[in-house]
């Protein structure tokens, strides 16, 4: 099934393109599959990203900013979650396509 897209005007077509700009980078697409099992604070998604803390930190500041993470502060710890349906069901279906494409 095809279905039409509309053509995109110029702030629509900067807004994807900066969106898969934030996709380009390896280190931030394991941390967003890390939060695709739930919420986690920095150190837990420096672990299962395989970066430190740091970087996690400096990467989850950028994907804020596009709207790609939310943060939850609770007392002292904050946990990230993806920031929508959205950027979940981007990220699956990419997933999905890098497995079985």
């Amino acid at each position: 099934m095809q279905i039409a897209s509309p053509a995109l005007d110029e702030r629509e077509a900067l807004s994807l393109a900066e969106l898969f700009r934030a996709l380009g980078d390896a280190s931030r697409v394991r941390i967003l599959a890390a939060l695709l099992t739930g919420e986690h604070n920095v150190g837990e998604l420096a672990a299962q990203a395989a970066v430190s803390e740091s970087a996690v930190s400096h990467h989850l500041r950028g994907l804020r900013l596009m709207r790609l993470v939310r943060a939850d502060k609770r007392g002292r710890a904050v946990y990230y979650a993806l920031a929508d349906e959205h950027v979940r069901v981007l990220l699956q279906q990419g997933l999905d396509h890098v497995r079985h494409g």
